[in-house]
């Protein structure tokens, strides 16, 4: 691997003189300087693969960077992108903040082409880069939503549902339940429209649900009831059966007898560490009651 990471450093400084060469005054008289730049790109392109088999992913990422840089020079739109997205894989194995960089730059060539699926799935890209790396969840949040109004605009619902759902997941994590609960229910609403996505408006009803009980309590019966009304299949569910079972307990202070369902419910449909953090919530808004 060390040898191919030699040979990606000896690549570089070929191409770096060939463009040196093509800015000459003969050059330029013999109209040479672009064939050069296309043979500098073309070296550019052999040592970031030569660097990626080295697995010396800064380097790589550079390399990518350096074509990508000269055709957009050259004006080539869809070869400058599609190298800023290799430079952003690359970065992202080893300098999120400049895997970033690189996807924004693509980004913005897709926008201008009018691209807007493949500028959505790199804020999508961005966005888990955000929540996965670097750990910046406003600007994750933004990037989703960035990415979902594109494929919104494509007419791909799926894809701006997902990136919607993960914007609300986040939203009830950092106690802006509104924002939370109307995602929930406008993806609910919209899965009720449809016979295969149908069923899945269940789950979506149950976290806004949950929402309602961290947010307001007496919000929450009159929204169980619209939800009854619109799918008259969640009364019946384990999940509406549990949200009534949760707010008769708060009416009454029960902690214990809030824990045992919560306990009771995950014993056989395991809770995750969302729904866990925010009926934790919920539970301690008892606790606090009693001590008023």
């Amino acid at each position: 691997m060390a040898d191919a990471e030699q040979k990606g450093m000896q690549l570089m400084a070929e191409a770096e003189k060939k463009l040196s060469s093509s800015k000459g005054f003969f050059s330029s008289l013999l109209g040479g300087g672009g064939s050069k730049v296309d043979e500098a790109i073309e070296l550019y392109l052999q040592a970031a693969n030569k660097f990626k088999m080295a697995k010396q992913w800064g380097k790589a990422g550079g390399a990518f960077t350096e074509a990508a840089t000269h055709y957009q020079k050259n004006d080539s739109k869809l070869d400058a992108a599609t190298n800023f997205v290799e430079a952003g894989n690359c970065y992202k194995k080893s300098d999120p903040h400049q895997a970033v960089s690189s996807l924004l730059k693509a980004i913005e060539i897709y926008t201008d082409m009018g691209k807007f699926t493949m500028a959505a799935k790199h804020h999508q890209t961005i966005a888990e880069i955000y929540e996965t790396e670097i750990a910046d969840i406003e600007k994750a949040i933004q990037h989703y939503e960035q990415a979902s109004d594109f494929f919104r605009g494509e007419e791909n619902n799926s894809s701006a549902n997902k990136c919607q759902l993960k914007v609300a997941m986040f939203a009830a994590e950092m106690e802006n339940y509104k924002k939370a609960i109307n995602i929930y229910e406008q993806v609910g609403d919209n899965a009720l429209g449809s016979s295969l996505l149908k069923y899945s408006a269940k789950e979506y009803f149950f976290r806004a649900s949950i929402c309602y009980l961290c947010y307001d309590v007496t919000d929450a019966e009159s929204a169980l009831r619209r939800y009854e009304e619109k799918y008259p299949a969640f009364q019946d569910s384990r999940e509406c059966k549990l949200i009534k079972t949760l707010l008769g307990h708060l009416q009454e202070s029960n902690i214990d007898g809030f824990t045992e369902a919560v306990s009771e419910y995950d014993s056989i449909s395991r809770l995750d560490q969302w729904y866990t953090k925010l009926l934790l919530r919920v539970k301690k808004t008892i606790s606090a009651d009693d001590l008023c």
